[in-house]
């Protein structure tokens, strides 16, 4: 027997298609940067591209990819922290079939299991205020905490069914179909705290945040 969450997302799939054909074939497109533009350096922070594979690329289809490891160089006196992940996909149209994909959907199928998941509300080094979604993830011994959202229109969704409604809204009121997922990930080591490995992720995204509007449009 299919689990009421297959049939949720059956609807909302089907309503988008309704929708999306009904207003017609083209969707408006703000002008926005390319996410190869994002900066390199968030403070102490420095980044080093992580090329997509074919595959993963095949899956992901067609949108504009970020992936980067950024790593902060160690203080005098203090030791190497573990570097921070950060995968930014923006799909300027989802018309077409290609939409945002949802953690909860593949890392399991990367042999990573949820060991908790929290919506919570966490402010950038500005005071914009982003709702996101917070997970340990476990594979074996290792652990990593994770941060991520949806991002589009100036909103931060941290849920994947209100987000598919909100872009059939926008659809329907501003012919627009645009989006992005955000995902800051960084290892929990054993020798520190959950909450340790939190704040250095909390650190690099109230840093990079309010950089996104150059390249997902509000």
């Amino acid at each position: 027997m299919k689990s009421p969450r297959f049939w949720i997302v059956i609807l909302l799939l089907s309503s988008t298609i309704f929708v999306l054909q009904s207003r017609g074939d083209v969707d408006q497109v703000p002008v926005s940067e390319t996410l190869s533009r994002m900066p390199r350096n968030f403070g102490s922070w420095t980044a080093q591209d992580i090329p997509l594979t074919d595959d993963t690329l095949e899956v992901l289809g067609k949108g504009d990819f970020l992936n980067r490891v950024y790593t902060l160089e160690p203080s005098a006196g203090s030791g190497r922290q573990p570097p921070i992940s950060l995968f930014i996909g923006y799909f300027a149209s989802q018309r077409t079939g290609q939409t945002m994909h949802s953690p909860q959907n593949c890392l399991p199928g990367a042999g990573w299991t949820f060991d908790s998941q929290k919506y919570t509300d966490i402010k950038d080094i500005n005071g914009k205020t982003y709702n996101v979604g917070e997970y340990v993830i476990g594979n074996g011994d290792v652990k990593q905490f994770v941060i991520y959202w949806y991002q589009a229109h100036g909103r931060s969704i941290p849920n994947e069914y209100v987000a598919k409604g909100y872009m059939v809204a926008d659809a329907i009121r501003m012919n627009r179909t645009d989006g992005a997922l955000v995902r800051v990930i960084t290892q929990v080591m054993p020798s520190e705290s959950l909450e340790a490995a939190r704040e250095r992720a909390l650190g690099f995204t109230q840093q990079m945040a309010p950089n996104l509007p150059r390249f997902v449009p509000n």
